[in-house]
C-alpha cells in the first residue's frame, strides 16, 4: 500500500503537491521541484499535458518521481486516447510502480498550445475511474480476465465552488459509484462552499483533498481568469494580490490562511505552487501556527 492511500484511509490531514514534466528531455526543472516540494507532502501529482499543451508524459514522468525516492499520483487524462491506449497505458503504470491514479477528462485542446489538436474524449473520467476499478477487481472494460491485477488507489478532480451546486453534487457522486476513493478539488477560495461539498461526500467515505493555488502575480491570475476552464479568481482575492506591494509574498500569506482553514474542513490540502516550489515548507508550517 502506498504512503499516501495508508495516511488518508488512517485519517491524516494529507498534503499533496503538484510538478509538472518538462517540454523536452530534461529533467533538471522537473526534478529540482521534486526536490524542494517532495519532502513536505505525501504524494506528488504529475501532470498530464496540463492545459492541453505539451509536455513529458505523466507516464514517464511519474516513474522519474517514483525513482527520486517520492510517492507520484499518476494523471491520466481522456482527452488524448481512446479506450484502448488509457487501458493499455494504466497495465504500464502499474507495471511501472505506480500506485495512485488522478483520473481526469482534460481540457479542450483549443485551449492549448495545439489548438488544431482533435480532442479524443472516447470516455469521460468517471468512465476512466470505473476501469481502473474493474482492473482492480481483475478484468478489463470487456470483463475479460487479467493475467494479473492492478490495486490503484483511484482519485478524481471536482469542483465545490462550482453551481449549481446539486449537479456538481451528482458528478461527484457517480465518480464515487464508479470507484473513485479520493477528490482532489480545484482551486477552493469559499471555505463554506468547501465544507459543503465535505459534509454531502462524508457519508460515502470518500476523501476530499482542497486546493490551493499560488496565486504569485497579477499576470498569473490573468492567464488563470482566461485560460483556466472552470476556475475564476474572486475579485476580492485578485485585488489582494494585485495592490500588494509584494504579490508573491501575498500570494505565500494567502495561501498559509487557506491552508490552515482547510485543516479543520477538509482530509487534506494540495498545492499547487506555480513556480513557489521553495514556499511550500514555509506555508505548510505556518498554517499549523494559530
Amino acid at each position: 500500500m502506498s504512503r499516501f492511500r495508508d495516511a488518508l484511509e488512517r485519517g491524516e490531514f494529507v498534503i499533496t503537491g503538484e510538478v509538472a514534466p518538462p517540454l523536452g528531455t530534461h529533467l533538471s526543472g522537473m526534478k529540482a521541484a521534486v526536490e524542494t516540494v517532495g519532502p513536505h507532502v505525501h504524494a506528488l501529482n504529475v501532470t498530464d499535458n496540463q492545459g492541453a499543451t505539451l509536455h513529458l508524459s505523466s507516464l514517464a514522468a511519474s516513474r522519474v518521481v517514483l525513482d527520486m525516492g517520492y510517492e507520484p499520483i499518476f494523471q491520466q487524462t481522456c482527452r488524448d486516447r481512446n479506450r484502448l491506449a488509457l487501458q493499455s497505458d494504466l497495465l504500464a503504470a502499474w507495471t511501472l510502480g505506480l500506485r495512485n491514479l488522478l483520473a481526469v477528462t482534460g481540457d479542450d485542446p483549443r485551449s492549448g498550445d495545439h489548438p488544431h489538436a482533435k480532442g479524443v474524449f472516447d470516455l469521460d473520467s468517471t468512465q476512466l475511474a470505473a476501469i481502473a476499478a474493474g482492473m482492480n477487481e481483475g478484468h478489463d472494460m470487456l470483463g475479460r480476465d487479467l493475467d494479473g491485477a492492478t490495486d490503484f488507489f483511484i482519485g478524481a478532480a471536482m469542483f465545490p465552488e462550482a453551481e449549481p451546486w446539486d449537479i456538481q453534487l451528482t458528478r461527484a457522486q457517480r465518480k464515487v459509484d464508479a470507484g473513485v476513493r479520493f477528490f482532489q478539488t480545484q482551486a477552493v477560495f469559499d471555505m463554506e462552499k468547501l465544507a459543503r461539498a465535505v459534509e454531502a461526500l462524508r457519508p460515502s467515505g470518500v476523501k476530499i483533498i482542497a486546493g490551493v493555488l499560488l496565486l504569485r502575480s497579477p499576470r498569473a491570475i490573468d492567464f488563470i481568469n482566461r485560460k483556466l476552464a472552470g476556475l475564476m479568481i474572486p475579485d476580492h482575492i485578485a485585488d489582494r494580490i494585485r495592490s500588494a506591494s509584494d504579490p508573491a509574498e501575498e500570494a505565500i500569506t494567502l495561501a498559509t490562511e487557506q491552508v490552515r482553514e482547510i485543516r479543520q474542513i477538509a482530509d487534506g490540502v494540495h498545492i499547487m505552487p506555480l513556480g513557489l516550489d521553495a514556499a511550500v515548507g514555509r506555508i505548510l508550517q505556518g498554517s499549523k501556527e494559530s
